[in-house]
């Protein structure tokens, strides 16, 4: 048979036309989804491979069109792509993985959209694997550190900016547990000045933790308990002069440099009672830190109106710990973290971590007279000592400065009023306590946190009514944010029947003592 060539070379022209139309690149390929360039086709079959979980399938199609077209529209969403496939694929080698591809399109594409997503995730990588707070918490420190990294670096990617928050509000709990129970087991142990420093430093760097109360209240007792073994050093004295073995002179000498540390323990004490009335009224320790302060002859304090209701929405957005979380908990590597409050801004930035060495130095040079550590204590004195030099000579009519008190240790103080402890409060036993008091010759603890640097000195005391911090524990006062002042309202104190009645109900039995994950 004899067939036409002419139908078949106008197919051949028409099919050689169409392919060379389709090879043209276009401008907006997710606008012309239709559109059957290459680059597009090797897009398409690796999202498609990523759909149905074929994982290596969609890294090689992603990354044979990285290498074959790279001039093309789709290589920022490959790249991306090609790094959403380790993370969703799982397994801490694949996350390791995913973390680097991440990394990378941060680099490359700094200015896109997708760059606070791919931030995001990198922090989610580590929130993932983050365990829990008696652990190992590399991970949570590092999803700390890349969750502060979107708020600050992506400010005006709001969807970013929540998630990121949200999270990060989570992981500071987790890690607040960690330092708190570090802080506690320093007390337990009477190692006071560690404590100090643990307790100190966990206050000052996440003032929206769950017990945040609880660590003030510890803080307090930790300088109650050194008030104590002073005092039981000074009986120790007297029986040794008594025997003999010392002089009045020695005496007279070691009960001044006592007193002036009593007053600063005395003082360092009370401000932390008062930090729990002013910042957490509502919180489960107000009553004991008030309770505290009477019997140290201290005023009690009042919180403002915006701090109460503050700390009430802290309360109210915190969740609780199911039964079920409780024994899945006792099976899972991962942290609970319903805990943690909803509310407020974390913090974006650490103070320097304080020291337990720093505070025995400053404590010796306060036994010595002089101020040390940025702190100073004035101690009124009576007798022979000469006034300093270029001051007046001490009048009996002259009022008492105002950081000088008469406050005595705690125990006497509960005694001389009356009151009972709590069985259930965490209290430092006097057994072997004088072996534990500051000491300038005492070596510092083997156990406590050391540091390379000098803490900084700490800011001077707010006035009894101010407040001591706003919600993400700046030094700014309440109801301020940057450059906007609270009203009238807002500064004024709170009702105490309001306080009584935005109170949540009090802890019973061990929970009190022991700390307990999600309670």
């Amino acid at each position: 048979m004899h067939f036409s060539r002419t139908p078949v070379l106008a197919l051949a022209a028409t099919l050689a036309l169409t392919t060379a139309c389709t090879n043209k690149k276009v401008d907006n390929p997710l606008a012309k989804v239709d559109s059957k360039q290459p680059d597009k086709v090797l897009f398409d079959r690796g999202m498609d491979a990523m759909k149905h979980n074929r994982f290596d399938m969609a890294r090689l199609e992603m990354q044979t069109l990285i290498n074959t077209y790279p001039d093309s529209e789709f290589i920022a969403r490959a790249k991306l792509a090609l790094a959403d496939s380790w993370y969703a694929e799982g397994g801490t080698a694949s996350l390791a993985q995913a973390e680097q591809e991440y990394k990378d399109f941060i680099t490359f594409f700094p200015n896109m959209p997708e760059a606070a997503e791919a931030q995001v995730k990198i922090a989610n990588i580590h929130y993932q694997q983050m365990e829990k707070p008696d652990r190992d918490y590399t991970h949570a420190v590092r999803a700390e550190q890349e969750y502060r990294q979107v708020i600050m670096q992506y400010p005006d990617n709001q969807k970013m900016v929540v998630e990121a928050k949200r999270r990060l509000l989570q992981v500071q709990e987790v890690i607040a547990e960690r330092e708190y129970r570090i802080g506690r087991f320093y007390f337990l142990r009477q190692a006071y000045p560690a404590a100090w420093a643990r307790l100190q430093s966990l206050s000052d760097r996440y003032p929206l933790y769950s017990k945040a109360d609880e660590t003030l209240y510890l803080l307090g007792q930790s300088y109650e308990g050194e008030i104590a073994a002073l005092h039981k050093m000074d009986l120790n004295d007297q029986q040794l002069l008594h025997e003999g073995k010392i002089n009045e002179a020695r005496l007279k000498a070691n009960q001044l440099a006592r007193e002036r540390m009593s007053d600063d323990f005395t003082k360092n004490a009370a401000n932390a009672y008062k930090k729990i009335l002013t910042r957490y009224p509502v919180m489960e320790r107000s009553d004991d830190a008030k309770a505290r302060l009477i019997a140290m002859h201290q005023p009690i304090p009042r919180p403002t109106k915006a701090m109460l209701a503050q700390n009430k929405a802290e309360e109210a957005s915190r969740g609780e710990q199911t039964m079920l979380a409780q024994a899945m908990g006792m099976v899972s590597r991962h942290p609970d973290t319903s805990v943690a409050t909803k509310v407020g801004d974390p913090q974006l930035n650490d103070p320097e971590p304080l020291s337990g060495s720093e505070f025995v130095k400053r404590e010796s040079e306060i036994a010595a007279g002089s101020k040390g550590g940025g702190h100073s204590v004035t101690v009124q004195t009576t007798g022979t000592d000469a006034p300093p030099e270029n001051q007046p000579a001490p009048r009996s009519d002259t009022p008492a400065a105002e950081n000088a008190t008469d406050a005595k240790p705690a125990s006497a103080d509960a005694n001389a009023n009356g009151q009972t402890s709590d069985t259930n409060d965490p209290k430092p036993t006097s057994e072997n306590a004088d072996s534990k008091a500051v000491d300038p010759k005492a070596a510092a603890d083997p156990n406590e946190l050391q540091v390379n640097s000098d803490p900084k000195p700490d800011a001077a005391p707010s006035q009894v009514n101010d407040l001591g911090g706003s919600g993400n524990g700046g030094g700014d006062q309440a109801g301020t944010n940057g450059n906007h002042k609270a009203s009238s309202s807002d500064q004024d104190l709170a009702d105490d029947n309001a306080i009584a009645s935005s109170k949540r109900k009090k802890k019973k039995g061990l929970n009190k003592i022991i700390p307990v994950p999600g309670k």
